[in-house]
C-alpha cells in the first residue's frame, strides 16, 4: 500500500484458453495467503461457452450443439448462469482481497459495474445497471459480471465487448435472461474498437472506483 492507497498489479495476458485463465486465476488467489497481492489479470479467451453455479447442470444436448459450433464449454465457481466469451472481448479478473477496500461483495460487484459505466462514459456512450447484474446500454447488456469470492479473496470478474462477434451470443440465453440483448463498444460507435484501445480506459476508471494504484507486471509470472 503508498499512500494508502491499495497498489494492484496489471498483468497482460493475451489470448489464453479459459483453462489456463482458471489456472492463472488460482496462483494468484494463492499469493494472497502470505499478505494482500491485489492484481488484474487482463485476457481474451478462445470461444467458449462458460456457466455459472447459480444452475442445474445445463443439458448435455445443449452442450453438445454448442461445442460444434466450435466453441469450448466450462462449467466455472462463478455465479451466474450461461455466457459467451471470445476475441474481441475484454476479460478482466480483478484477484483483490476485499480487506485492503471494504468487505462486502455487494459493494465490489456494484464497483465493478460503476468502472464499466465510466469507461463507457469516456467513449460517450450512456450505460447503466439493472435489476440484472452487469452494465447495459437500453436493453443490450454490453458487459457481463459474475465473480467468486471465498474469504475475500476475489476471483472471476467482468467481460466487456468491445468487438466481439455477438452471433455467438445467438445460440444461448445470455445469463438467463430472456428478451434481452447484447451489445458492444463497436456496435454502439459503429467503428471498430479493440480490446487495446479499450484497456487504458479500463485501467482509468478502475484507478477511480477501486482508489488504488496500478502497477505493470514485467511478465506473466504464471
Amino acid at each position: 500500500m503508498q499512500g494508502g492507497r491499495p497498489v494492484v498489479e496489471v498483468v497482460r495476458l493475451g489470448l489464453v484458453s479459459y483453462q489456463k485463465a482458471l489456472r492463472l486465476q488460482q496462483v494468484y488467489v494463492n499469493r494472497h495467503q502470505s499478505g494482500p497481492a491485489h492484481t488484474l489479470l487482463l485476457c481474451e479467451h478462445p470461444p467458449v461457452y462458460t456457466t455459472g453455479i447459480r444452475h442445474k447442470p445445463y443439458p448435455e444436448p445443449l452442450l453438445d450443439r454448442l461445442r460444434l459450433l466450435g466453441a469450448d464449454v466450462h462449467r466455472a465457481n462463478r455465479g451466474g448462469l450461461i455466457t459467451f466469451h471470445g476475441p474481441g472481448q475484454l476479460v478482466c479478473y480483478p484477484v483483490l482481497n476485499l480487506g485492503s477496500f471494504k468487505k462486502s461483495v455487494r459493494w465490489y460487484v456494484s464497483q465493478l459495474e460503476q468502472t464499466v459505466i465510466a469507461l463507457c462514459n469516456r467513449f460517450a456512450i450512456d450505460a447503466t445497471t439493472s435489476p440484472h447484474t452487469g452494465v447495459w446500454v437500453r436493453d443490450k447488456k454490453i458487459c457481463a459480471i459474475g465473480i467468486h469470492c471465498g474469504r475475500y479473496v476475489t476471483s472471476h470478474g467482468l467481460a466487456l465487448n468491445c468487438s466481439t462477434d455477438l452471433s455467438w451470443f445467438g445460440h444461448i440465453v445470455p445469463c438467463g435472461i430472456e428478451g434481452k440483448g447484447v451489445t458492444s463498444l463497436s456496435a454502439e460507435l459503429q467503428r471498430h474498437v479493440s480490446v487495446e484501445e479499450t484497456i487504458p480506459h479500463l485501467l482509468h476508471a478502475f484507478t477511480e472506483q477501486f482508489s488504488c494504484q496500478l502497477t505493470e507486471a514485467a511478465q506473466d509470472r504464471g
